[in-house]
């Protein structure tokens, strides 16, 4: 059974970049959301495996999702895929219930090989 991505972007490009990425490499099911309140909505439907959260975005920010996914979902990892890279950020993130933290400047490839790291039993 393939496994279940959910990703949260408010940029339409980076989505479909990494829809296609997970979708054409992996074969995994992919579903998207725009913000962190969508995120919480479509998480409880799709239960997925995996969650990649942008930080910057409308109405309810990564930061602010995080927590709220974490309770819901608290074994399914979480990786915060944004611009704003810090070690502050990071020990943020971590602290809300987010796994990892790959800067967006890395290229995809790193994300995909940290998301196939975290489902490998």
């Amino acid at each position: 059974m393939p496994k279940r991505i959910l990703i949260v972007d408010d940029n339409p490009t980076m989505r479909h970049l990494l829809r296609t990425t997970f979708q054409h490499i992996l074969a995994w099911e992919v579903a998207e959301a725009v913000n962190g309140r969508e995120a919480i909505d479509k998480a409880r439907e799709l239960n997925p495996d995996l969650i990649v959260l942008d930080l910057s975005m409308p109405i309810m920010n990564g930061l602010q999702a995080a927590p709220v996914l974490r309770r819901m979902l608290p074994t399914v990892p979480i990786i915060l895929f944004t611009l704003y890279g810090s070690k502050f950020l990071e020990r943020e993130a971590l602290s809300v219930g987010v796994t990892a933290v790959i800067s967006k400047d890395a290229t995809v490839k790193t994300l995909v090989n940290r998301a196939q790291d975290l489902l490998t039993p």
